[in-house]
């Protein structure tokens, strides 16, 4: 369907020359003034919002029954090491892969690039993290779970599977998208400027690229609207296949009947 008194966009474009694996600038014009607001407003809450990652979602450390306490030889509390690997992210390679085991002992920094050593299905996207500080003669034993999922998710609504004693679930932050801004600028058309130009910039956290997620997120936003689309359409379609249909039936009656029956 064609709309003659609107002006639609040229298409998306992505400047190559700044973008990366992290980071995607798009702009689109030209567009009716109003609609750069609307679509800058929907694509950024859906980024920030409805895209799925995979992260941390619990820890069971040997000897630890709960966070408020802290582990022989390490230097950081249970609650300083959680979050720390709150912060790690992570992008699972065997999606079959749920959990991983890391076991060290003596004086060392454990950086999250330890847990990617002992889980080849797993890639760490900030492999100098933090994570835990050991001293001399300690021996550090943790179980790490990841899964995915959306946006964020308290310690207390993760679906933690296997209930056993010393799993403490942690907070999640499984969006993909670190930030997400949008600009408006007025362009001119012609001879008139009533047009708007959108510039969208994303920042991800290396799982996923920008053009992946502004597709993933056009899709989302595509499957909500596709409801409202042809709505009237469908029923005024079905209106006039209906009267079609009783014009047919009338003829059809009519062509059927003898002479005698017609009183002519």
């Amino acid at each position: 369907m064609s709309y003659p008194f609107i002006k639609m966009p040229d298409g998306v474009i992505l400047d190559e020359a700044t973008s990366n694996q992290k980071y995607g600038k798009f702009t689109i014009q030209p567009l009716e003034r109003g609609f750069a607001v609307t679509l800058g407003t929907a694509f950024r809450r859906i980024l920030l919002s409805s895209l799925t990652g995979a992260a941390i979602t619990a820890v069971k450390i040997d000897g630890v029954l709960h966070e408020f306490t802290t582990v022989p030889g390490v230097v950081e509390d249970v609650a300083e090491i959680i979050l720390n690997l709150k912060k790690v992210r992570l992008n699972v390679i065997n999606k079959q892969t749920t959990k991983l085991d890391i076991s060290l002992s003596g004086a060392q920094e454990i950086k999250a690039s330890e847990l990617q050593k002992s889980c080849p299905d797993i890639e760490i996207l900030n492999p100098d993290q933090h994570i835990a500080t050991l001293s001399e003669g300690a021996k550090f034993n943790m179980e790490v779970r990841f899964g995915f999922g959306k946006g964020y998710v308290p310690a207390a609504k993760q679906n933690i599977v296997d209930q056993t004693i010393g799993i403490i679930p942690i907070d999640s932050i499984f969006t993909p998208i670190e930030n997400v801004r949008y600009e408006i600028e007025n362009v001119r058309i012609g001879e008139s400027n009533e047009y708007e130009k959108l510039t969208l910039e994303l920042f991800t956290d290396g799982s996923i690229t920008p053009e992946e997620a502004m597709s993933g997120a056009g899709v989302i936003l595509r499957d909500h609207i596709n409801m409202f689309i042809n709505f009237d359409v469908e029923q005024e379609e079905d209106k006039v296949d209906n009267e079609k249909d009783l014009e047919f039936e009338r003829l059809k009656k009519i062509l059927t009947t003898s002479v005698d029956d017609l009183e002519l």
